[in-house]
């Protein structure tokens, strides 16, 4: 247990430094925590708006905070290029996130269209309007996601490196909350970059 959590600590602090500069990323980040944690409480009334607020406002929020503001360039804070840091990222790196992003953009056209291609993922009980189908099978994407990225990080690297990201994700929301909490109140004092002074002094 103490080496997982030791694990799980790495892994946010490397998330953290590499890839949260953006006092912009940051506090979109807050609105995506604090809407996680609303889809959590209405997995358990609704899971139709569970999956619609989790992809169309906290997952939205999120990556469009790491694809348009977070700088893409040399990272003089770690030491690192871009391409380093895609390269070692644990989790979802950016060419796995439009992958990833694709599928589920295309699933409302699927549903639409042709809505047998994709209703064997969705409980009959769930097949009654577009709107269902589009929530529950992006409730599908995202558990088929994680469990892909957890098989393929035991296949490269190891089961407690793969479950302890697994951890990271479905507590992200509650660690971002504490995280990111004051980044709006920097950015709107027009600091549109976290100098970063605790890694610097790390």
């Amino acid at each position: 247990m103490k080496e997982l959590l030791n694990t799980l600590r790495i892994q946010r602090w490397d998330d953290h430094r590499y890839y949260h500069h953006s006092r912009i990323n940051q506090s979109l980040h807050l609105v995506s925590a604090l809407s996680f944690l609303v889809s959590y409480v209405l997995l358990f009334i609704n899971p139709v708006a569970a999956s619609l607020v989790a992809w169309l406002v906290a997952m939205t929020t999120r990556q469009s905070g790491h694809f348009f503001f977070e700088p893409k360039g040399y990272d003089h804070v770690n030491q690192a290029t871009h391409e380093h840091k895609e390269e070692i990222k644990v989790g979802y790196n950016l060419h796995r996130k439009i992958v990833l992003l694709s599928i589920w953009a295309a699933i409302p056209v699927l549903a639409y269209f042709q809505p047998s291609l994709i209703t064997w993922a969705v409980p009959e009980a769930y097949e009654d309007t577009t709107i269902r189908i589009v929530g529950m099978t992006w409730l599908f994407l995202g558990v088929a996601g994680l469990l892909f990225r957890v098989a393929q990080l035991c296949i490269k690297d190891s089961f407690k490196a793969a479950f302890a990201w697994a951890l990271k994700i479905l507590t992200d929301p509650f660690h971002d909350v504490m995280l990111y909490r004051r980044s709006p109140i920097y950015l709107m004092r027009g600091e549109l970059i976290d100098p970063m002074p605790h890694i610097q002094s790390h």
